[in-house]
């Protein structure tokens, strides 16, 4: 009897229920509203019905290994206590597994989005593809997050606060970020910060959406195809992005050393119109890549530091919450 597992991905926007198989498969979708605003007791309710009704059309004929849970940060881990998550505001402290598990009888697993996607693009992904079982992930959407895996499994840290590189500063006295830092890297090269920055030059037709976070990755998405239309400012944005972006990869090269680093999230949709001046910031401020980059960056080669992008979209966050349960088993190599 084949194995599943349920993931879900809980988003400010949207939440996600979907069962898939060990090679991720998707064998079931429902996807609807996460109607925040309700708060946490009625969205979890939402959740737990939703697991409910995909467990029960699939376990007659599928082993269920359990649920994965992919939640907004940062929160704490194994217990998965949220703590002030921006994309969930009145969440602070909410205990997401205690509230899980008191409503469902089966083993559940909860951990970061970004940690989620990380897993997924490693053993289902670009790390797949490049045949590498370690990668550091930053996903680009209303924030910048990240996930960190070593030989297949992911690396939490001392609570569960690894992999949070978008919020490493990069200039000293730089513009204020959420998490109380200034500079960081997510007032770079988010959606929100590309955003900002248009609206600091009048660029109107790419600030007329809501400012909720539907709206900020919509307004990201008009100011790329401005961009792409020529628009001079509009790509010099993305430039600027893909800068901060090359900084932010050269600390992590210098310090980690990996195989594969992989970018995604809604921006990373406008790969061509930062890609070239992040390559380029990171060979100059990256003596680590500089001595291990491939002759080509689009090709693997043994031995050499890989940044490409993320290969599953946005269904990544969902795929690691499904991979979570089937960690400790075996993963096919087809």
């Amino acid at each position: 009897m084949e194995v599943f597992s349920i993931g879900v991905d809980l988003g400010g926007s949207n939440l996600r229920v979907g069962a898939f198989t060990v090679r991720g498969e998707r064998l079931k979708l429902i996807a609807f509203p996460t109607n925040a605003a309700s708060g946490p007791a009625a969205v979890i309710d939402s959740m737990c019905e939703a697991i409910r009704v995909v467990h029960e059309e699939l376990v007659a004929t599928h082993e269920f290994a359990g649920v994965g849970v992919g939640s907004p940060g940062p929160l704490s881990l194994p217990d998965g206590v949220l703590h002030q998550p921006p994309n969930l505001p009145g969440w602070d402290g909410v205990e997401l597994r205690r509230e899980i598990t008191e409503r469902l009888p089966w083993p559940v697993w909860v951990n970061s989005d970004a940690n989620m996607a990380a897993l997924a693009e490693c053993r289902l992904g670009a790390g797949a593809e490049y045949g590498v079982d370690s990668l550091c992930m930053i996903t680009l959407g209303t924030g910048v997050g990240g996930g960190i895996v070593l030989d297949g499994h992911l690396w939490h840290g001392l609570n569960g606060a690894a992999g949070e590189v978008g919020h490493g500063p990069l200039i000293l006295n730089g513009p204020p970020c959420a998490c109380g830092a200034r500079g960081c890297l997510e007032v770079y090269a988010s959606a929100t910060a590309v955003v900002r920055r248009a609206r600091e030059l009048n660029l109107v037709a790419a600030t007329e959406a809501h400012s909720d976070e539907a709206g900020t990755q919509l307004n990201a998405a008009k100011l790329a195809q401005m961009a792409e239309a020529g628009d001079a400012v509009a790509r010099s944005i993305y430039e600027q992005a893909g800068h901060a972006l090359g900084l932010g990869l050269a600390n992590l090269v210098n310090t980690l050393n990996l195989p594969l680093y992989t970018i995604g999230g809604g921006v990373s949709a406008a790969w061509n119109l930062f890609a070239p001046r992040m390559f380029a910031t990171l060979e100059e401020f990256s003596y680590v890549y500089r001595m291990s980059q491939p002759r080509d960056p689009n090709q693997y080669e043994a031995g050499k530091t890989h940044i490409c992008r993320a290969r599953l979209g946005s269904d990544a966050g969902l795929l690691g919450a499904a991979m979570l349960p089937l960690v400790p088993r075996p993963l096919p190599r087809a």
